[in-house]
């Protein structure tokens, strides 16, 4: 297992979240914000934590915020702004919109790592989970290359990566990842048993 203190946690809540209307990092689940949830998976497993977003409520929660280095560039640039301001090789790297993720699912993207790898990266049946992975620093430059030519998909910086790992989720798993993109989304978790 990769030692703790070798690992960075990114958490991307730079979005617009016109879907949801409000920013989704901030939405209370069973009593605090998502961003917090995934804090929490987080912790255990990492040194660092570093929060990309321009929006200043969440400074409040102590850690590191930084600013979009392309703004309006999307997850790409988030994706890059973290890599570039981690201190870490590695990088677990998510979005603020998965409150259910679990520390138990990280190790397993850990354990998927070997020497060489550019990103571990979630998949759910045919569904690539760009933003569930682990990055290696060495990313960065495909991230500012494609950014620099306004590519801005993840999945084209996939494509790009020498060497990517998929780690299946099973169906439990899966639910873990389950980004919360609006209301009714939000509603399915409140009550699901």
């Amino acid at each position: 297992m990769i030692e703790k203190a070798n690992l960075t946690g990114i958490i991307l809540a730079g979005g617009k979240s016109s879907r949801m209307g409000t920013d989704k990092g901030l939405i209370l689940l069973e009593g605090k914000p998502f961003v917090n949830h995934i804090i929490d998976a987080l912790k255990p497993l990492v040194k660092y934590i570093i929060i990309v977003s321009d929006h200043q409520q969440y400074d409040c929660l102590g850690y590191k915020r930084i600013e979009d280095v392309f703004p309006e560039s999307g997850p790409l640039s988030g994706l890059y702004s973290g890599l570039l301001k981690s201190n870490s090789d590695l990088n677990l790297v998510l979005s603020c919109d998965i409150p259910l993720i679990s520390s138990e699912i990280l190790e397993e993207l850990l354990k998927a790592y070997t020497q060489g790898t550019n990103a571990v990266v979630c998949k759910v049946n045919t569904r690539v989970m760009p933003l569930v992975s682990l990055y290696h620093k060495n990313s960065i430059d495909t991230c500012k290359v494609l950014l620099k030519n306004d590519e801005l998909r993840m999945m084209h910086l996939l494509e790009m990566l020498d060497r990517v790992t998929y780690l299946a989720l099973n169906k439990e798993q899966a639910k873990r990842v389950k980004n919360i993109n609006n209301s009714k989304d939000l509603n399915d978790i409140k009550n699901a048993d």
